[in-house]
């Protein structure tokens, strides 16, 4: 009889604790909602009072659900890299000819950054507007995406015999390419002289134009109208 009353105390305690660590989410979930809607209206430097009034709560009950403001700030940086490998993931796929392929990821990449200003500079220097160095958001989805890209240049490499450890360097060559060029776009306005179809085109040129020479190098053949389904079997 003893041990039915402790496994019924036991259950009643699993309960509580259940319906504390889901009411917790949940809190997490409408405060990061709510700190996304007020970077992209009032831009990076927003305070957490500000979020806090937007759910009309106050700010210590906020941070009650965080380890801190880095901890919010990270949990944001996670939905915003959510949002983007949402668009960003479907379209890299071998579909089309060399050119067109990165044509298409490029330009999604930088119109979702034209669309999200303030939570593409959110993700490359926080709150706090200094560098973030250390995101396990911001590197997990720069690894997903270079795996994506290894695994595609891994299959072309197999076709003209190539060495196999190339690819991940190539991969993450491509995306610090592409990153350093849109970021430097983004944070000098004298740069901002060009469109964003103008940087996608010139991202698109250089790409092309790198792997092309990249490919020649190993004794392959490929060029912007190479079709990248018949290059790797599909």
């Amino acid at each position: 009889m003893l041990d039915t009353v402790n496994t019924t105390k036991d259950a009643r305690v699993d309960g509580r604790t259940t319906r504390w660590q889901e009411h917790k989410e949940q809190r997490r979930t409408e405060v990061v909602d709510a700190a996304l809607r007020a970077i992209e209206e009032e831009g990076t430097g927003v305070s957490v009072r500000r979020i806090a009034q937007r759910l009309e709560l106050p700010r210590q009950v906020v941070y009650r659900h965080f380890d801190g403001r880095e901890d919010l700030d990270e949990h944001v940086r996670r939905r915003i890299v959510d949002m983007l490998l949402a668009e960003l993931t479907p379209v890299l796929s071998p579909d089309g000819t060399l050119s067109e392929v990165i044509r298409h990821a490029v330009g999604t990449y930088v119109s979702w950054i034209e669309r999200h200003p303030h939570l593409h500079h959110f993700l490359v220097a926080g709150s706090s507007d200094k560098q973030v160095l250390a995101s396990q958001a911001i590197s997990g989805a720069r690894t997903a995406v270079a795996a994506r890209v290894e695994d595609l240049v891994g299959r072309a490499l197999a076709r003209y015999d190539g060495d196999p450890r190339l690819a991940r360097p190539t991969a993450f060559g491509v995306l610090g390419f592409v990153d350093a060029t849109v970021n430097s776009w983004r944070a000098d306005p004298n740069e901002r002289s060009l469109s964003a179809g103008q940087l996608t085109t010139y991202l698109t040129t250089a790409l092309c134009s790198m792997l092309s020479g990249t490919a020649r190098a190993l004794g392959g053949e490929l060029d912007a109208d190479t079709s990248l389904g018949s290059l790797l079997g599909r």
